[in-house]
């Protein structure tokens, strides 16, 4: 049986790489422990790597070597385009469906 709440989650898998991507150039494990921290599950290498390749591909991302504590890690990070391609998730979130967000999270004050 498929659990729900983690169907919830894969749906938000690709808006939050985008969000963590525009805070600063991370590579693929720093993704998976930043996902995990902010949802409770885990990213799985087989979303999270397609995809970055795809938003590498479709001209949204850059990646770069950098070398960390003697690894050589790829780090990516968003260019112009995928600011923007974030900024329409963003309006996605906005208003009406935000209300909705709020609601499922408990946020929203009663009347």
């Amino acid at each position: 049986m498929v659990n729900i709440v983690d169907s919830f989650v894969h749906g938000l898998e690709k808006p939050l790489i985008l969000w963590l991507l525009s805070n600063q150039p991370r590579h693929g494990y720093e993704l998976v422990k930043e996902f995990r921290k902010l949802t409770g599950q885990k990213l799985k290498p087989g979303i999270i790597y397609p995809f970055l390749h795809w938003l590498e591909d479709e001209g949204f991302a850059v990646s770069e070597w950098v070398k960390r504590s003697g690894r050589n890690l790829r780090c990516y990070r968003l260019t112009e385009k995928g600011k923007r391609l974030l900024l329409k998730v963003h309006e996605l979130f906005s208003n009406p469906l935000r209300e909705v967000i709020a609601d499922l999270s408990s946020e929203r004050k009663e009347n």
